[in-house]
């Protein structure tokens, strides 16, 4: 689906949605393709949604979000440095 859709279907609620394709132009990420993963009653139910699913499932593309935004604005960011879940890993 995409997200003039979903906000069609679901207007004024929270949701968890997975990015099923997507793209990065310059450093915004762009969702082509959108299937809403959960329903929330609040944003406090659905970040807790996605920290459950996110943990469960690390490598699925994963957002919250509410259908009032017009547009999805996701800005990626670079990381750099040791992430937690490497620290183990590092090379001393």
């Amino acid at each position: 689906m995409r997200w003039a859709d979903i906000r069609t279907i679901h207007p004024n609620q929270w949701l968890v949605i997975e990015a099923l394709e997507a793209h990065t132009d310059g450093n915004r990420r762009v969702l082509d393709r959108i299937a809403v993963v959960d329903v929330c009653p609040d944003g406090s139910a659905a970040f807790s949604r996605y920290r459950e699913l996110h943990r469960t499932h690390p490598g699925r593309e994963l957002y919250f979000v509410h259908t009032s935004n017009a547009d999805l604005e996701i800005t990626e960011e670079r990381w750099f440095g040791i992430r937690r879940n490497d620290a183990p890993h590092a090379p001393r």
